[in-house]
């Protein structure tokens, strides 16, 4: 929400200043002991300070799909490298990951974790860490947010979970048996801050074998994340799982192999620390309202913007507001996504519902203040990925009837109609008789004074079902991601510009301006320019 899901071995519990305690009985507390029986006993594992391992790592997006609701797109492979001094309460992680999509991308980076700081960081050719704000990721701290979901999953993955668990009795309790896959495993809950994990033991060896959180997604709703240990190896008298699965909705989305083990292990000091330029000021972990899932997903396609606003990635510092682009056509930006809001004459047309329900209300709010209170009659979505869907529950809710494009309005009807009582934004309701109409080719709403139109772009490379919007009495077009305006342009269209300029011609339109779901606003003209060559 970073690489968070997979950073190796923090003692996080102990630096949240829970007191030890070494009686265990009940409440879970039996499950918890057997599963440090098993991986070594109680006194290999206090003796353990330092933890030092290697892995590779693959990562796919299952809401950056081609097809809605379809197989997931790869998203990056990754080697890494992480340290954790246990007693300092700092973990180190050296990153070097390759990006398939949305583009070829390499990131070599560190990141390094403790209790009250989070820090990012380039690495040069040497190993030496970057101190640059040029550097590919920037050199930056984390925001809360990523703090927030980094020492979670720092816990999740600590070889020392159980062992921790054991020392921190008060933050353990009784569960109920969880059942995957047909396996019925015993479980115990332990809490991290405001977070609840589920761990689930292995009915044969009483190791762990899941362990869960109970998570929002913002297309999918409430979901569940499990990390799935297995392929177990023996490292200095203690058990280390060597395999590492994350499973979203029973989906696994990330596969971590662990390539070799120290314990103990000397690590210099300065590997762990924070500049002291970067240190200043740092945002703490964020205690509430983390939307995990974006922050850690948004990573595995290189781009979560580490920031703290509501809306999960507002890059500009005014934050969101409405840029007028023509009379009754307003373009929502100040985010890392957009949306368009057009006027008709007794209601409103809103093209994509980006990010979060957040975003959605405060759309909703802006809108109906400069219309007076026109209600938002159509949603259009131009595709389903999850960046520029994620907000659709406001909408819904608003009583809105969403217009989407071929293929996808089943997709729609199993997402609305999923429970969502983790959402942070909005109180759960029943959303599943929200009417959607689906788009075969090309779609007109007029009010005698103003017509508005959408379009199918097939095909494209981007998503099945793609859309852009028209607004025809100004000429102005609405696209997301098969083209950015106001991005510079290089000295040909690549295939999703082509796609969109051949969408254009199919559908017999002269835009002159287009208005982008990223980006701001630019001539037509300057991408047909490129046409041909």
């Amino acid at each position: 929400m970073k690489r968070a899901g997979t950073t190796l071995g923090l003692s996080l519990a102990i630096a949240m200043g829970v007191v030890a305690c070494a009686s265990m009985s009940g409440g879970g507390r039996d499950h918890v002991a057997r599963a440090v029986q098993a991986q070594g006993g109680t006194d290999a594992m206090a003796k353990v300070k330092t933890i030092s391992q290697k892995g590779t790592e693959r990562q796919w997006a299952p809401e950056q799909s081609a097809v809605a609701g379809g197989e997931m797109r790869f998203a990056n492979q990754a080697t890494m490298e992480s340290v954790t001094d246990v007693t300092m309460r700092a973990t180190r992680t050296d990153w070097v990951r390759d990006f398939q999509y949305p583009a070829p991308n390499k990131f070599t980076f560190s990141e390094v974790v403790t209790a009250q700081a989070g820090y990012v960081a380039g690495i040069d050719s040497g190993g030496r860490t970057r101190q640059s704000r040029e550097s590919n990721p920037p050199a930056h701290t984390m925001s809360g947010l990523r703090l927030a979901a980094s020492q979670r999953e720092l816990v999740r993955t600590s070889p020392l979970l159980a062992f921790e668990m054991q020392q921190n009795p008060d933050r353990v309790s009784a569960a109920p048996d969880v059942t995957v896959g047909g396996v019925t495993y015993k479980a115990a809950a332990y809490r991290v801050g405001a977070q609840t994990l589920t761990v689930m033991f292995d009915p044969a060896t009483g190791l762990p074998a899941r362990v869960r959180s109970l998570d929002y997604d913002n297309v999918w709703g409430d979901v569940t994340y499990d990390l799935v240990l297995s392929d177990w190896q023996v490292v200095d008298g203690v058990r280390v799982a060597t395999s590492r699965k994350y499973e979203l909705n029973d989906r696994m989305i990330v596969e971590t192999k662990i390539t070799e083990t120290k314990l103990n292990a000397p690590i210099a000091a300065d590997r762990l620390q924070i500049p002291a330029a970067y240190l200043t000021g740092a945002p703490k972990p964020a205690t509430e309202r983390v939307p995990y899932q974006w922050v850690l997903r948004r990573q595995f396609i290189g781009a979560y913007l580490d920031s703290d606003a509501p809306s999960y990635d507002t890059r500009a510092s005014p934050g969101l507001r409405m840029v007028q682009l023509g009379p009754g056509v307003q373009h929502v930006v100040g985010g890392s996504h957009n949306s368009l809001i057009v006027e008709m004459k007794d209601y409103l047309v809103v093209f994509d519902a980006p990010v979060s329900d957040w975003q959605s209300n405060w759309t909703l709010s802006a809108a109906h203040a400069k219309y007076l209170k026109k209600p938002v009659k159509y949603l259009v979505l131009t595709h389903h990925h999850m960046d520029h869907t994620g907000g659709l529950r406001a909408y819904a809710a608003d009583g809105v009837t969403i217009v989407t494009g071929k293929g996808t309005a089943e997709h729609w009807k199993r997402v609305l109609a999923a429970p969502f009582t983790r959402n942070p934004d909005m109180a759960s309701q029943d959303l599943g008789r929200t009417p959607i109409v689906e788009v075969a080719d090309k779609w007109t709403i007029t009010d005698g004074q103003r017509q508005v139109e959408a379009y199918v772009i097939a095909p494209n490379p981007h998503a099945d079902g793609m859309m852009i919007g028209y607004v025809v009495d100004q000429k102005l077009g609405f696209v997301t991601d098969i083209w950015s305006p106001g991005a510079p342009l290089g000295d040909k269209l690549n295939p999703l510009q082509a796609s969109l300029v051949a969408g254009v011609k199919k559908a017999g339109i002269q835009p002159t301006k287009f208005a982008g779901g990223h980006g701001s606003t630019a001539d037509y003209a300057t991408l047909t320019a490129l046409d041909g060559k």
